[in-house]
């Protein structure tokens, strides 16, 4: 297993702290506005933060022409599928739930790795794998009834995770040179076209001024997430192995869940509170350093 820097432990705290806390955000922005709007006034307003970034870091903003068919590719599975499908999920689901069924993705992540791209699995990174997922299915438990009244949802966000887990395997054999943020920074500008074409054809119609609240959520995800976490993730994709980058962020759905049941007053039941314990295992099956031979 791979241990963590501190500069990448800060990174970790910080993308499970925002992009936890973001699902009731998330929630509260979708419930009487249009999803993909939403979303993509979030990217707009992202786009010049992840630009300022460029700027101030004096990173550079050129990606080569022989790199423009892997960065159609990373941004597909990245952040296209993710952002398109996921958000409409949040909207038909509660957002616990939605975050647990999107943070399946390690599940995806480390069974296309070891199927697609050979990468082995110790026994310590199956163990992880197995608690995560008895993790989601606990956190589950009380949706599976749920399932045939939102089937469209759940396939939405198993699709989502499955799309990301894919992402995530090709970030991190990405052969671009440049940095991270320049690439985040073309990624999002892609998928920010892509979804504004999206909901001007699906959304048109309903298109509205958005309340205070929404206007907080939209905010909230075109500074935080946009201009800030998601760089942070993308570099931590690209330079840990998939399982350490990807089961080290499991705490964010318990975030999700236990935040959405404070803010937004959604039920919990005994098997949140057993996935907690399971979830931390899996992070600790990460991030704890191993021991020497």
């Amino acid at each position: 297993m791979h241990s963590l820097s501190r500069q990448q432990l800060v990174a970790l705290v910080c993308i499970t702290g925002v992009w936890g806390l973001n699902w009731p955000v998330m929630k509260i922005g979708v419930t009487d506005y249009p999803p993909l709007t939403f979303r993509v006034i979030s990217m707009w307003l992202g786009l010049p933060v992840l630009a300022l970034g460029l700027l101030v870091l004096r990173a550079p903003f050129r990606i080569a022409r022989t790199h423009w068919r892997e960065l159609a590719w990373l941004t597909l599975f990245n952040m296209v599928i993710w952002h398109a499908l996921m958000i409409i999920a949040v909207k038909s689901l509660t957002s616990g739930r939605a975050a647990i069924l999107g943070y399946s993705m390690p599940i995806f992540s480390a069974l296309l790795g070891a199927w697609l791209f050979g990468n082995r699995l110790t026994l310590r990174g199956w163990s992880g794998v197995a608690a995560a997922a008895l993790g989601v299915l606990l956190l589950l438990w009380h949706e599976i009834s749920n399932f045939a009244g939102k089937p469209v949802g759940v396939l939405l966000a198993l699709v989502s995770a499955l799309a990301w887990a894919m992402g995530i395997q090709l970030m991190r054999r990405t052969t671009m040179t440049v940095p991270t943020l320049t690439i985040s920074f073309w990624m999002t500008t892609l998928t920010t076209l892509v979804m504004t074409v999206l909901a001007v054809g699906f959304e048109g119609p309903q298109w509205k001024a958005p309340s205070a609240a929404t206007w907080g959520a939209i905010v909230y995800n075109a500074v935080l997430i946009f201009g800030l976490v998601q760089t942070l993730w993308l570099s931590l994709a690209r330079h840990l192995t998939p399982v350490a980058s990807t089961l080290s962020v499991m705490l964010i759905p318990v975030i999700g869940v236990f935040s959405g049941a404070l803010w937004l007053g959604e039920v919990l039941h005994w098997q949140d509170h057993a996935a907690v314990g399971l979830m931390l295992l899996a992070i600790a099956s990460v991030l704890l350093p191993a021991r020497a031979r």
